[in-house]
């Protein structure tokens, strides 16, 4: 019986297909959850994704290349999903142009000021030179953040993981957090959220407002690309 049990837990921890349904799965039942609870900041699909599957991660004794290993197939289908957010910006065209001078301003500006301030902050706090140069590119989805970490000499895993958090607090406490500044003009919203919470934000807006969600993932992919011209700059400077 017990070799049994000891077999399973193994197929478990190993199989892809286990992993993969387990993270699509609590991903749909956050889904669930945020329409049932009407929205509630706390109910974010990538939020329930992560705190369950970590869970069972962890219960589970999976190994963490393992798991990433087995489920490239997710991985895989968030490139088209990025593609994708082609479509709701181009519907959004003639919101755009009124605002482009503008909008790439406030992404370069809004980029130097994120970097700037995660490597400040830090340093008053006591972090060490290495933790500074992992914080800087927390701003830019998690592919960018390891390779812009790995070009300053940070830690990239620690720089992706701190991408998500960055990302997902956003998506939990930023609309709120806009609506309480009063801020209201929906390509505003958009551009705010997509230049520090990237794709989850991205996907937060996009199921609250078609307009916000576009102009959230423009900015994400232009802060990926204004931080990852500026970071180098930026460094020489603060390290």
């Amino acid at each position: 019986m017990s070799a049994g049990w000891d077999g399973a837990l193994d197929w478990l921890r190993t199989s892809p297909l286990f992993l993969v349904t387990l993270t699509v799965v609590v991903y749909a039942l956050g889904c669930r959850l945020r329409d049932r609870s009407g929205g509630h900041p706390l109910a974010q699909p990538v939020l329930v994704g992560v705190v369950v599957v970590g869970a069972v991660v962890v219960a589970l004794d999976v190994d963490v290349a393992a798991y990433v290993d087995a489920t490239q197939v997710v991985s895989f289908f968030l490139g088209p999903a990025t593609v994708a957010l082609a479509v709701p910006l181009h519907r959004q065209w003639h919101r755009l142009r009124a605002v482009v001078v503008p909008l790439l301003v406030a992404v370069l500006v809004g980029a130097v000021v994120s970097v700037t301030s995660a490597s400040l902050v830090a340093r008053a706090l006591g972090a060490d030179e290495l933790l500074q140069r992992t914080l800087a590119p927390k701003a830019t989805t998690a592919p960018v953040a390891i390779a812009l970490s790995e070009t300053l000499g940070g830690i990239a895993p620690l720089s992706a993981a701190l991408a998500i958090v960055a990302g997902t607090l956003g998506a939990v406490a930023g609309p709120h957090l806009m609506t309480w500044l009063r801020l209201r003009d929906p390509r505003v919203r958009g551009v705010a959220l997509g230049s520090v919470s990237h794709g989850i934000g991205t996907a937060r807006l996009l199921h609250d407002s078609e307009v916000e969600g576009a102009f959230c993932g423009l900015a994400m992919g232009l802060t990926a690309l204004a931080t990852s011209l500026v970071l180098p700059v930026l460094a020489a400077l603060l390290f």
